[in-house]
């Protein structure tokens, strides 16, 4: 079994225009989002942390996500991202890393967060 064997979905907000902003505002409804399947992935723990004060008992964690050699993802910093049934929000830049031998992407690497409480 190799290193690269988990799947993802890539959700990206559809546009809805408004009177004000022709172009639209990010609209993140069900019926709007483009979701694209991601394999190919290697998805590994990167931080878990828990904050408390009086209000909220927040647990945030988070991954990092690459993909196999040769491999490129449609996946930008403004996307989300489903993993095993939760949704995380891509965390930074998507980092495509250059391939010194034969050019293009060599891979990917990005990370991703997750807030619950």
């Amino acid at each position: 079994m190799g290193w690269f064997t988990e799947t993802a979905v890539r959700i990206r907000a559809g546009r809805t225009p408004t009177r004000g902003n022709p172009d639209g505002v990010e609209d993140w409804s069900p019926g709007a989002v483009d979701r694209l399947a991601l394999s190919g992935l290697n998805v590994q723990p990167r931080v878990q942390a828990e904050s408390t004060d009086d209000d909220r008992n927040a647990v945030i964690t988070g991954l990092r996500v690459q993909s196999d050699e040769g491999v490129d993802l449609d996946v930008t910093a403004r996307d989300r991202i489903e993993w095993r049934g939760e949704v995380y929000q891509v965390d930074g830049d998507v980092a495509r890393w250059p391939d010194p031998v034969v050019g293009g992407v060599h891979h990917v690497e990005f990370n991703l967060k997750r807030v619950t409480g």
